[in-house]
């Protein structure tokens, strides 16, 4: 949940396509003194690669967000009882993307796919030192926004990628994970029994939205057509993939007492 008070049921959840790229540009590491402007320099490369993926004003290149569906009206409808995006970053101690990052928050986490560099590994840098380094690695994923295909994103972050290194470069991408968006429909009778069994036990009835992360277990069960209730008390402080993961003791019986309530109503659907 965003806030404590307003439940809420996830119609979607972003797909993820994840790379581990390595390069190699020469036998060994060189004196930058020696062979500096003159030799290729592996980290160089990796940073060249990506140039060509980053977002620019907050967007993927056009490449990368082919297939992104839109926010339904009933997600936009939700937008008013969430905190705004300048309110959630600031909270959690970010910097905005760029200036349009408050206002966008919501589109760019839920209807939008991102890319991340989640680490880069190569030459020394916690010594001064003054090498020419050539063998270099990194890690980047990419979520997917609902209504994109891995293999479609994937494909063209590799060939944009290759385009924008040098020549000479020894290149390698891996692709190590791939799934893709989840989505269900907001009329299913499941989530609108969901909903009236949430306001029955907790007293408020859930808003619709969409999730930023990616759940496999989503678009393998939309696959079989089995309409899903994705929902939860956990926080945004509750320090998801964070040291000290928690969820408030308050919310333990608002949990058991949905729980309840929702597994009565899915029992009369037969």
């Amino acid at each position: 949940m965003t806030r404590p008070e307003q439940p809420e049921f996830a119609l979607a959840t972003r797909g993820l396509v994840g790379y581990h790229v390595k390069v190699r540009t020469g036998e060994r590491d060189m004196h930058s003194g020696y062979y500096g402007g003159a030799a290729l320099n592996a980290i160089h490369v990796l940073v060249q690669g990506f140039s060509a993926l980053v977002a620019r004003n907050g967007l993927l290149p056009d490449q990368l967000r082919v297939g992104r569906t839109a926010l339904s009206e009933v997600e936009v409808a939700s937008l008013d009882k969430l905190p705004s995006g300048a309110q959630i970053l600031d909270e959690a101690g970010a910097t905005p993307l760029d200036p349009n990052a408050e206002q966008h928050f919501y589109d760019r986490t839920w209807a939008e796919p991102s890319l991340d560099i989640n680490g880069i590994h190569g030459g020394k840098p916690e010594f001064v030192n003054t090498t020419l380094v050539v063998e270099a690695e990194a890690r980047f994923t990419i979520r997917l926004a609902p209504g994109q295909d891995p293999d479609t994103v994937g494909d063209a972050a590799e060939k944009l990628f290759r385009a924008a290194v040098p020549g000479g470069a020894e290149l390698t991408l891996t692709r190590e994970n791939a799934a893709p968006p989840g989505v269900f429909a907001p009329d299913s009778p499941a989530i609108q029994l969901g909903l009236d069994a949430f306001e029955r036990a907790v007293g408020v009835r859930p808003i619709l939205v969409r999730v930023g992360g990616t759940l496999p277990i989503y678009p393998a069960l939309a696959a079989k057509g089995i309409p899903t209730i994705g929902t939860g008390f956990a926080l945004r402080e509750s320090n998801v993939h964070s040291p000290n993961e928690r969820l408030r003791v308050e919310d333990v019986d608002r949990a058991v007492a949905a729980a309840t309530e929702l597994y009565k109503g899915l029992a009369a659907l037969g």
